[in-house]
């Protein structure tokens, strides 16, 4: 089978496209015919380096997946051959990853694709969906008619959180790099969007929250926490899932005196079953047309090292080219 895989860490030039054996399955797995795989900035760390991880030799690239079961393991037990189904958490602490015409992937992380939802669709939505659904549902308790305001609401994971808390009832905010990307997190949904290099934000939020938004989901890698919890309400949450390596300033006592509380995670440290009860709630609103992940471009999985390349200067050297995801077909 073809694949795109490397056999050390490195540049995106470390990514080959080439022949690949067919991966065996276990009796808690199910082999899938991949058709589509979406990037993450996770995949480009782990390809780097930069998050260093053990991995298999030669190590498949990437998280998500799309695609149909050809074969299932003796002791799977919700999973048919000829289901459709969707996943992520591939490609991570020693798993292979997904960027290959086929996979094995143990069925607690496969969850089956909605009627009338793509496979593109699918992909794209997963590890962000997964994401945005975690950080809203269990670390912000977001609660209907609450306010929650997205720094970077343009992106995958952005747009994603965008989509999620207004399906969750949230009032939503959003800022953006341009005016273009402003006016697109407009067309999703949010309430108000603002530019952040030309507007003042915490202004623009005191005139639409005077007292504040009770979540600030930070999606930067140079978070400034001064204007965040500043534009916190009391017991206001402040959510961190980026900036691995910054290290800024924290204004202590305005934080500890309004209440606040800080919470970061990452997605692939969540259980089997919380990603799972994320996947539920993600399917019904994929079906329903309330989450409608945003694709960038379609490529082919050939083109591995090349959207890797892409996904690095948008995310690493923020170029921000990119508005959605990365989206490849074997």
């Amino acid at each position: 089978m073809k694949a795109a895989f490397l056999e050390r860490t490195g540049p995106p030039d470390v990514i080959q496209f080439g022949e690949l054996p067919l991966p065996s399955i276990k009796a808690t797995q199910v082999r899938v015919r991949v058709s589509a795989v979406a990037v993450n900035p996770i995949d480009t760390y782990v390809r780097s380096g930069l998050v260093p991880m053990e991995l298999p030799n030669p190590f498949i690239v990437g998280c998500d997946f799309a695609g149909v079961v050809e074969a299932a393991g003796v002791d799977v037990k919700h999973l048919r051959v000829g289901d459709r189904v969707w996943g992520s958490n591939q490609g991570l602490l020693g798993r292979q990853g997904t960027f290959a015409e086929q996979i094995a992937v143990d069925e607690v992380w496969a969850y089956p694709i909605p009627p009338g939802v793509s496979d593109n669709a699918a992909a794209a939505g997963a590890l962000v969906g997964i994401t945005a659904h975690l950080g809203l549902v269990r670390e912000a308790q977001i609660q209907r008619g609450e306010t929650i305001f997205i720094n970077g609401g343009s992106g995958g994971v952005g747009s994603t959180v965008l989509q999620l808390a207004l399906a969750l009832g949230a009032r939503v905010f959003c800022s953006a790099g341009t005016d273009a990307k402003v006016q697109g997190c407009r067309d999703l949904g949010a309430e108000a969007a603002f530019n952040y290099r030309t507007q003042d934000i915490v202004a623009e939020l005191k005139k639409i929250a005077p007292a504040g938004v009770n979540v600030w989901w930070e999606t930067t890698r140079e978070p400034d926490f001064e204007k965040a919890v500043t534009s916190l309400s009391s017991r206001g949450r402040l959510i961190l899932m980026a900036g691995r390596e910054a290290r800024p300033p924290f204004p202590v006592g305005p934080f500890y005196v309004k209440g606040c509380s800080m919470k970061g995670f990452v997605m692939f440290a969540a259980s089997p079953d919380e990603q799972r009860a994320a996947a539920q709630d993600l399917n019904r609103w994929l079906a329903s047309g309330a989450y409608r992940p945003r694709i960038d471009r379609i490529l082919p999985l050939a083109e591995a090292a090349q959207a890797h390349a892409l996904q690095e200067q948008s995310t690493v050297a923020r170029g921000g080219e990119i508005t959605g995801k990365l989206v490849l077909r074997p």
